[in-house]
């Protein structure tokens, strides 16, 4: 039993270590946030290579300006194609030709009734200015720019109506992008270019995303406000290069690139800006080579690709496809995107980590639960029902195990008294009593080893999936994927006292968990060492302070199992009685 406790004690504070360390420090001590680097932004106008410095193209783009100026006004000037789906609102600005106006009607920025809708995409100039667009760079053609004003054929994008723009340079060639969407998030734009000019021309299609530094940040459950980039979640340059997922890139290793940038060259796959809830990502055609990657300059950050030249004869034409995805990370549609439109290991765009293979199922069972109960909360306790019932059988046999070592126990004392002075014979002897007497003495914590993932599993899917966000259970709780908000630390400055330090925030969740959790404890028998005695006094306290910072769902859980640990602990007690009572002193 002792043993048991040791090492039951070591995993749970190396799983809360592993767990929750490098969230609560970003929490009380976030890390700064990178500088820019100081390098010029790329031209507009320009359509070829950075002379001197590379063979690498510069693809046009837009850097941040050095007032943003309102989101309404930049909005009001020229002329725009609405953009209207059932998951998304916005706008095309015919000037440019850029998707730059997104908002996503299914999701509030807050919980709070009447809260505005969450916007990711603005217009440069604006304010968090976040846009995409695709152009053309070439030899011998004068080519569109971020000041080009392009005609449309119609007057709204919808899922049934596409729209095609259109540009003549006035020298033979002609520039069109057929923009279609479909109902979620995923735009396609089928470019091309029409050579009716005297000579040949050299076109080289390309796609960017811009954004602003520290533009729209959905937030986590330890940081509502911002998102932050860890080893549990990567926020930040995302995306799949020759058929793998790049999680390595950090917005700091793109300001330290230089005017290049971090550079793939990839067939296939796709690249963007992910954040905990939301993502910006392109897809270039999956069948052809491209040069990707991400640039930093002027306080901006950019991800791009760049096709291969082709020469495009007087009389002909060059089409390409490509796609822009702009919207909510949700599970299953990123899933379907992967599997019915080809993009691949597109769910990826969801940082799972080590985990995933736990991760994705106890998501769909979740999932599938809320389409039960219609609450996130009720399908959490029916999880934890569901899990402590898989477990059962486990734990009959942990019982069964911790009371053969029990009964061991007299004999063990009788042995560490003989062979005190020689540790290889003491541990030859306990292992030969341990095979006849047919006792596991690591039986007791495969429930806890088991224990653990799931848990860490359920952190992950309460933190990365938006299927979680603002969802609400009972009464105060009104988002399950953030912290107990009936805590002692929104009491005090409710009535004035700022001074109130968070790490005391302590809810009624987290308040249940201890004392749950010390319950649990009390019901088992006292240990005969005093030092065990007192570490399993205050660890639920302990555990009350670290886990009130945490998802109030992943609280609900720890809760939930707690009362049934007990419940199930009380009944085999009852087929166990021998492991209440104390053990017998054994004499020297």
């Amino acid at each position: 039993m002792e043993n048991n406790r040791n090492m039951i004690l070591a995993i749970v504070l190396s799983g809360l270590v592993l767990i929750g360390w490098t969230t609560l420090s970003e929490r009380y001590f976030p890390a700064p946030k990178p500088v820019p680097a100081a390098t010029k932004p790329s031209d507009p106008a320009v359509a070829t290579a950075t002379p001197g410095v590379s063979t690498v193209p510069t693809v046009p783009g837009v850097a941040a300006k050095p007032v943003a100026r309102d989101l309404k006004a930049v909005l009001a000037e020229g002329n725009r194609i609405t953009i209207e789906t059932p998951s998304l609102k916005g706008s095309i600005n015919l000037k440019g030709g850029q998707i730059d106006d997104l908002v996503l009607p299914l999701y509030g920025e807050t919980v709070e009734k009447g809260s505005p809708p969450v916007r990711l995409l603005s217009p440069a100039g604006a304010k968090d200015s976040y846009f995409a667009g695709f152009g053309w760079m070439g030899e011998g053609v004068i080519l569109p720019t971020a000041e080009t004003i392009w005609t449309a054929d119609q007057t709204k994008l919808t899922p049934k109506t596409p729209v095609t723009l259109s540009w003549d340079n006035g020298a033979g060639q002609v520039f069109r992008a057929t923009i279609s969407i479909d109902d979620k998030y995923m735009f396609s734009i089928d470019q091309s270019v029409t050579n009716n000019g005297a000579g040949a021309i050299g076109i080289r299609p390309y796609a960017f995303i811009n954004r602003v530094q520290g533009a729209h940040s959905g937030g986590s459950m330890l940081a509502p406000n911002k998102d932050v980039d860890s080893w549990t979640n990567h926020v930040g340059p995302i995306g799949v290069f020759n058929a793998a997922a790049n999680y390595s890139v950090n917005y700091s290793d793109v300001d330290g690139a230089g005017t290049n940038g971090t550079r793939f060259q990839t067939k296939g796959g796709w690249l963007g800006f992910g954040e905990t809830y939301w993502l910006a990502a392109l897809v270039p055609p999956q069948d052809q080579s491209v040069d990707a990657g991400f640039r930093a300059g002027g306080g901006s950050y950019q991800a791009e690709f760049l096709k291969a030249q082709t020469i495009i004869a007087p009389g002909k034409s060059l089409s390409t496809t490509s796609r822009l995805f702009a919207g909510a990370k949700e599970v299953r549609t990123l899933d379907g995107y992967e599997e019915t439109a080809g993009v691949p290991l597109f769910g990826k765009a969801i940082d799972w980590g080590w985990f995933e293979v736990i991760q994705k199922p106890i998501f769909y069972v979740l999932d599938w639960l809320f389409n039960l109960t219609k609450n996130f909360g009720f399908a959490i306790i029916l999880l934890t029902f569901i899990v402590r019932g898989l477990m059962f059988p486990i734990a009959q046999k942990q019982f069964a195990s911790m009371a053969g070592m029990r009964a061991l126990q007299p004999k063990l004392k009788v042995l560490q008294e003989r062979y005190k002075d020689d540790k290889p014979a003491l541990q030859q002897k306990m292992m030969e009593l341990y095979k006849t007497e047919k006792i596991n003495p690591l039986g007791g914590c495969l429930p806890v080893l088991i224990q653990i993932p799931i848990f860490y599993a359920l952190y992950k899917v309460l933190m990365v999936t938006i299927e979680m966000r603002h969802q609400p259970f009972i009464a105060w709780i009104k988002d399950l994927s953030g912290p107990d908000p009936a805590n002692l630390m929104t009491a005090a400055h409710a009535v004035g006292a700022t001074w109130f330090p968070a790490f005391l925030g302590i809810g009624v969740l987290s308040g249940l968990l201890g004392l749950t959790m010390y319950l649990q404890f009390k019901l088992n028998p006292a240990a005969p060492d005093p030092v065990q005695q007192q570490v399993f006094s205050v660890m639920p306290w302990i555990m009350m302070f670290l886990m009130a910072p945490f998802a109030a769902g992943l609280q609900l859980y720890w809760v939930t199992s707690n009362l049934l640990t007990i419940a199930q602990q009380k009944w085999l007690y009852s087929r166990h009685p021998a492991l209440q009572e104390p053990l017998i002193a054994v004499k020297k």
